[in-house]
């Protein structure tokens, strides 16, 4: 049935018979959950069959721009598509009439009524003016009724008699100025989702690059025409629209190749003969092409992407001109070309437009990153977790992923702020995606498999290259640094597959260890933490140490439910003053010494000489760490 895309109640049709036939209530059962299962199927294959059409369309509609010779048959052609890709009755557009003042319809898929094909509407009515004053997407599930636009009298018949209900309307802009809205609308009462908003307003863009292409296309003949004995101008023109169909074709060309960010910047400086610095959603540099001068400084270029952003179109800093494309709000990227003197007005749109198709190739690879490190994190769950398939499965697993666990691997586990959760697991997938190795979250901590030296011993020996503490240290210094938020690391291994889980927990405990020592922003292995190292293996003998140093004072704390243990650790932290360790303890002095009386009674008077001091200090300290230790 999923081969031949049954509809969704053939899917009820074997239980149904299985209980005609009165089946036993196992094989209902069974049958039952093959049928949940199956539906799940077909429901993500329907997802993915929809986003794989929205981005046929919207590549489509690329090529179509690159090679654009009637404005007609492109409108038209993205607004088909928005109607099949929404799924709604009726999708149309709108354009502004300068010289008229008003905005009538330019193009209609789906409509029946003449009135509606003819409508023209004044500037600011309806539930599109709104849209077109703002700037920004507008949607309601009953515009009749809607109280938020300008109702006109023209407009409410047309609507009524065409029987649309639910309206969602994206203006369509030109920097920023809004030439338009396109339209998707219903006749029966509908939300509109996010990604359909996004999907309708990256057709607007599309449809307003169309509109923008037919004005140089236009401009450029009114030139030549009113200045056909000018030869020098002509030519410069025809240059410039020759560079803009090149750029278009060759865009359009990388696009449908699926080219990587650095090729489309190369292609890109070539076309404006100029250094190319992408720039990521949150503004750091992906990739440069060519010389960047020095002067382009990071809070440059974040200024110039802020205004970029708020303008809609490039903006210029001196030598350097940037575009930023968002979609929805969001911000995606943004293109930053370095070049001297002046850039005609066809470059600035070629920079524009190869920001949204930078955009485009970045939201593609983000998708089949996504996809590599949810299955790489499910591997790295398996192993840290000890569940894993047999030897050789689990071999040939990462050996897809590019991992070569016959190499043994350090196991780094880091902790940061919850907010930071994103980012530090996508810089995470990026560190193990670069040296081969894995990266994950366990138990809301951030996990990394990487390759390591081969050193003797379970941690091998602090301070030497590639060891545990080193990279512990050098994910908190790096992450921490991206993040700018304090990043807590521990670090265990190399080890092999089979003693991934051993490491895990090692090194775990070794971040707990980081924060009940007050050190949150430090990476260390357990060989990194003296005497504290001792809690980290799984031979330790801190139990009987415990026992002889302060075991009959932990003994009366739990018998009788008193503070023993809290006093003497307040009483050495405050430099063995019973008067300061009272003020901490907010207790009376008196008090803190008929503890250290009992405490002299359970561990005889020597517990305050220094040597067995010292010991009682340590024995304290262990006693805290091992019980906020995982595991221990």
């Amino acid at each position: 049935m999923l081969v031949r895309e049954a509809p969704r109640v053939e899917f009820d049709r074997p239980l149904l018979e299985a209980r005609a036939v009165g089946a036993s209530a196992d094989a209902l059962a069974a049958l039952d959950r093959a049928r949940e299962l199956a539906l799940e199927v077909r429901a993500l294959l329907d997802r993915r069959r929809r986003r794989e059409a929205e981005l046929s369309a919207l590549f489509d509609t690329v090529a179509d721009l690159a090679t654009l010779r009637d404005l007609d048959a492109v409108l038209e052609a993205i607004v088909r598509r928005a109607r099949k890709l929404l799924d709604t009755d009726v999708t149309y557009m709108t354009l502004n009439d300068p010289d008229r003042g008003d905005t009538y319809m330019r193009v209609t898929d789906g409509s029946v009524s003449a009135r509606f094909q003819r409508l023209r509407l004044p500037m600011g009515a309806g539930l599109g003016g709104l849209a077109a004053q703002l700037a920004t997407p507008f949607t309601t599930s009953s515009y009749l009724g809607d109280p938020r636009f300008r109702h006109t009298e023209e407009i409410d018949t047309a609507v009524q008699e065409e029987g649309i209900v639910a309206i969602l309307g994206v203006p369509m802009r030109l920097g920023a100025r809004v030439v338009g809205v396109l339209y998707a609308a219903n006749r029966t009462a509908r939300p509109f989702e996010r990604p359909e908003i996004a999907l309708l307003t990256s057709l607007a863009a599309h449809a307003a690059v169309a509109i923008d292409n037919t004005r140089l296309l236009t401009e450029t003949r009114a030139a030549l025409a009113e200045l056909g004995t000018a030869n020098t101008l002509s030519r410069e023109h025809s240059l410039a629209i020759e560079r803009a169909a090149d750029a278009h074709d060759r865009l359009a060309g990388l696009v449908l190749r699926g080219v990587d960010v650095r090729e489309l910047a190369t292609t890109v400086a070539e076309l404006l003969g100029g250094a190319i610095i992408v720039l990521d959603a949150g503004g750091r540099r992906l990739v440069t092409v060519g010389d960047i001068s020095d002067a382009v400084s990071d809070a440059a270029l974040a200024e110039a992407v802020a205004e970029a952003r708020v303008q809609g179109r490039a903006v210029r800093r001196g030598d350097l001109r940037v575009a930023a494309v968002g979609a929805g709000g969001e911000p995606l990227c943004a293109l930053a070309l370095c070049v001297p003197g002046e850039l005609s007005e066809t470059d600035e749109r070629t920079l524009e437009r190869a920001a949204v198709v930078t955009a485009l190739l970045l939201l593609v690879r983000r998708s089949v990153t996504d996809t590599e490190s949810r299955v790489r994190g499910e591997l790295l769950e398996d192993l840290v977790v000890g569940r894993g398939d047999d030897p050789a499965v689990v071999l040939e697993r990462a050996r897809r992923l590019g991992v070569d666990l016959d190499r043994p691997h350090v196991v780094v586990v880091f902790s940061a702020e919850a907010r930071y959760r994103q980012r530090a697991s996508s810089w995470a997938a990026g560190q193990a995606s670069a040296r081969g190795g894995l990266a994950g979250r366990h138990d809301g901590d951030g996990v990394l498999l990487l390759p390591g030296n081969d050193t003797s011993g379970a941690s091998g020996s602090p301070g030497s290259p590639g060891s545990p503490g080193d990279e512990a240290r050098r994910v908190a210094r790096e992450l921490g640094a991206v993040l700018g938020s304090p990043v807590t690391a521990g670090g265990a291994g190399p080890v092999g597959p089979d003693e991934v889980a051993a490491a895990y927990v090692e090194a775990a405990r070794c971040v707990s260890a980081l924060r009940t020592l007050g050190r949150t922003g430090d990476g260390v292995s357990a060989a990194d933490l003296g005497f504290v190292g001792l809690l980290l293996g799984q031979d330790n003998d801190i139990t009987t140490f415990l026992a002889a140093t302060i075991g009959p004072v932990l003994e009366y704390d739990a018998r009788r439910r008193t503070a023993l243990a809290d006093t003497l650790r307040a009483y050495f932290d405050t430099g063995s003053s019973p008067a300061r360790a009272a003020e901490r303890l907010h207790v009376h002095v008196n008090t803190v010494n008929q503890r250290l009386d009992r405490i002299s009674q359970l561990l005889g008077t020597r517990w305050q000489r220094p040597d067995h001091a010292l010991e009682v200090q340590l024995a304290l300290k262990l006693h805290a760490l091992r019980a906020s230790l995982p595991g221990t």
